[in-house]
């Protein structure tokens, strides 16, 4: 009995200490709340595991969100202008919301005819991704080996793709590089499937989760830093709309030049920032990972990428310098292939949202801003039919549900097996 009692108190201990790591680190660092919004911090990793004995790596496979951009829709930025405009010339904003005012308008001017595109921090961060993975596996690029790399049709991904195909010619000159972006291959790149969508916020799924939006709605430091009447933000403002309009522009401004010239994150405080971003996370966690409520089914919608990964790997690794495989794409595909995979427990479902946390499901490590997973293939030598495979998950190694007596290498043989026959029992 007192080994249970123990047990129990050690996981809860556990649990509790979960549940504050991300609230700590989002206080470390509150650019961490903009979720999918999170200008790409690079590895935490700094040392791999070292490949078993005998065995090199020798070929890369790979699929990359965009890099930092700006908002989509064309009013993203002037709603909030509209609204602070507005209250502007009713003499309702206080001296802090007209400073806020004139920020949107700068950022307006910055972003005005660039809706959703790559900005300069996006382009750089997938030059040093290309770098690093050029720099950890430099016999994978060695000589006059093939790049294959594909993007979706949409500018910021092509824009990645490029960025980062011009960092490995400047490496390596001598690299054949073959660049694509086409609908022929959006079936896999940028794939929806319509009927998961429709499930996504299907009846009961939505009302749980407004209800968890509206236990974790906090705005009233807010309204009451920017408003100098309360009647008017309370009977005139949709203050929960307008507070996540705001805190959007906050998330993405960390994208952007003007990051280092000023912040809209001193309007929220401590409670709020934390609790903007419960919500965002649990949105993503529902629309894009294994969340009973809509069927848990929702990460099989990246199931034909998975396949195509496997596929090309297998024609890939047949020859004797296969090179790199490089996707571009969302990050509406790396979450729910990261869940697929089940990347570091992330297949496991959690019955409550206030659980996730406590779970390990932060979207700002997940799906940041050139958010990217990476498949290295090693064996001995040309010929060897015992290939390993290692994934990286933003550059970080990832464990599988798979067994395997070298983790975090994993014999590609299980790694095909496991997959194809998830993929083959998802019923549509």
């Amino acid at each position: 009995m007192k080994k249970i009692v123990l047990l129990f108190s050690a996981l809860c201990f556990f649990v509790s200490i979960q549940a504050q790591q991300a609230k700590k680190e989002i206080k470390q660092n509150v650019n961490r709340s903009a979720s999918c919004y999170y200008a790409y911090p690079g590895p935490t990793q700094t040392t791999y595991t070292a490949a078993p004995a005998g065995y090199k790596p020798f070929y890369i496979s790979h699929y990359g969100r965009h890099g930092s951009r700006y908002l989509i829709g064309k009013n993203a930025y002037t709603r909030v202008s509209s609204a602070l405009q507005k209250a502007d010339e009713l003499g309702k904003l206080t001296e802090k919301g007209k400073e806020v005012l004139a920020e949107v308008n700068v950022m307006i001017q910055e972003a005005g005819g660039r809706d959703g595109e790559l900005t300069l921090l996006g382009a750089q961060q997938h030059q040093q991704i290309a770098k690093r993975m050029y720099d950890n596996y430099p016999g994978v690029f060695a000589g006059k080996t093939n790049i294959d790399a594909k993007s979706t049709i949409v500018i910021r991904c092509i824009l990645s793709m490029e960025n980062g195909l011009q960092e490995l010619i400047r490496k390596n000159p001598e690299l054949q590089i073959r660049h694509d972006a086409s609908y022929a291959t959006m079936y896999y790149m940028n794939h929806t499937d319509k009927k998961l969508e429709a499930q996504k916020m299907s009846g009961t799924t939505r009302e749980v989760y407004e209800e968890f939006c509206k236990k974790h709605d906090k705005h009233e430091h807010t309204m009451k830093l920017l408003f100098n009447d309360n009647d008017y933000w309370q009977k005139e403002i949709d203050a929960t709309k307008l507070s996540n309009q705001l805190f959007e522009l906050a998330s993405d401004l960390q994208s952007t030049e003007l990051r280092t010239k000023m912040s809209l994150y001193d309007i929220f405080d401590e409670d709020e920032v934390y609790n903007h971003w419960l919500c965002n996370n649990a949105g993503w966690y529902i629309s894009y990972g294994p969340c009973t409520l809509n069927g848990g089914t929702q990460p099989f919608n990246q199931r034909f990428l998975l396949k195509r990964i496997i596929e090309e790997a297998d024609s890939c690794i047949a020859l004797e310098h296969p090179g790199a495989t490089l996707r571009y794409g969302h990050d509406t595909m790396v979450y729910p292939l990261t869940c697929l995979l089940g990347l570091n427990g992330k297949d496991k479902p959690v019955k409550d949202l206030e659980d996730l946390v406590d779970a390990g499901f932060c979207d700002y490590k997940i799906v940041p801003m050139a958010a990217n997973l990476q498949f290295i293939f090693y064996r001995k030598a040309y010929g060897d039919k015992d290939i390993l495979v290692k994934v990286l998950d933003n550059e970080n190694e990832a464990t599988l549900p798979i067994k395997s007596d070298v983790a975090p290498y994993y014999h590609w043989k299980d790694f095909k097996e496991y997959y194809l026959n998830k993929i083959a029992g998802y019923t549509e």
